[in-house]
């Protein structure tokens, strides 16, 4: 793994990934590397928090390894499991040999048989296993704030001991701790006790002049125009009250199609055919097509 030496170092390594951070948001990407500390990004979707532990894995050169959280998760699927079709047509095969009347059959022979059954290749590492079992790495664990208050606490736990006990093969502790990052889009509050565990940092919308600084830094082909008036449009169309307002990554896809079809100027046609790439319901697309005179006004 690549070491970091400052903050300032972080911000160009990021921004050789294409991600650009601010002061504030490097900062505490930097402590939490040299603090061996979990980072909970908390922001609205689209923000960039995902990218970002991304972002991080390729800067230090590590893999990236995403837990995925929802409504009901439980730590089996974030820790392992068993194979257990695998276990069963491995069972079938011993029962077939004992079933030979050359094989002698012994109590320990059926203890045996039974160990067998739980050996490592029949073990299905989920995230948080693998990531202990193949750090350096960096675990996202993202949308936590979908997961209960039980997983909550398993969370807590591995973190704070980065190891983990199988009861068939026994404790598996981390050579060297994850680099964690968990986001969080704040559909719930986090617990204390996970956030007092981390750094925290909350990531807001972008800047006009960093919002299109994004847009030239992922879309070098879309010219500094166009860049700008998406940017612009994108910001203003926050300010509407919105159900869903558009994130970075929206404004990054709207540029993306506008430079598929060719477009060098956004005008009220342009917006109006594209506007399923920046907003993604009905009402807010009804409400900003019936603004877009204004929403493109210079």
């Amino acid at each position: 793994m690549k070491s970091v030496g400052s903050a300032a170092e972080l911000a160009d390594r990021l921004r050789g990934t294409g991600y650009l951070a601010d002061d504030g948001l490097a900062t505490v990407g930097y402590l939490a590397l040299a603090l061996h500390r979990p980072l909970l990004l908390e922001g609205e979707p689209g923000t960039g928090k995902t990218s970002l532990a991304a972002a991080i894995a390729e800067a230090l050169g590590v893999q990236l390894i995403r837990l995925q959280c929802y409504e009901g998760i439980d730590s089996t699927q974030a820790l392992y499991d068993w194979d257990f079709p695998r276990q069963i047509l491995h069972l079938r095969t011993v029962e077939a040999t004992r079933a030979d009347p050359d094989v002698e059959t012994t109590n320990a022979a059926l203890e045996e048989v039974e160990k067998s059954l739980f050996d490592e290749r029949f073990l299905l590492a989920r995230p948080v296993l693998r990531a202990l079992r193949e750090s350096p790495a960096v675990l996202l664990v993202d949308e936590i704030d979908r997961a209960d208050d039980e997983f909550e606490a398993f969370l807590l736990e591995v973190l704070s001991t980065h190891e983990v006990t199988i009861p068939e093969l026994g404790t598996i502790t981390a050579e060297v701790p994850p680099i964690v990052v968990l986001t969080s889009n704040r559909t719930r509050e986090v617990h204390d006790a996970l956030k007092r565990r981390c750094l925290y940092h909350w990531i807001d919308h972008p800047g006009l002049a960093r919002e299109v600084e994004i847009v030239r830094t992922r879309l070098p082909e879309v010219s500094q125009r166009l860049a700008e008036q998406v940017a612009r449009s994108v910001q203003r169309m926050r300010d509407m009250d919105l159900l869903k307002p558009p994130g970075v990554a929206e404004t990054l896809d709207w540029a993306r199609a506008l430079d598929a079809l060719g477009t060098e100027t956004l005008d009220i046609e342009a917006a109006a055919a594209t506007l399923g790439a920046v907003l993604k319901y009905r009402e807010d697309t009804d409400r900003v097509r019936e603004s877009l005179d204004r929403l493109l006004a210079s």
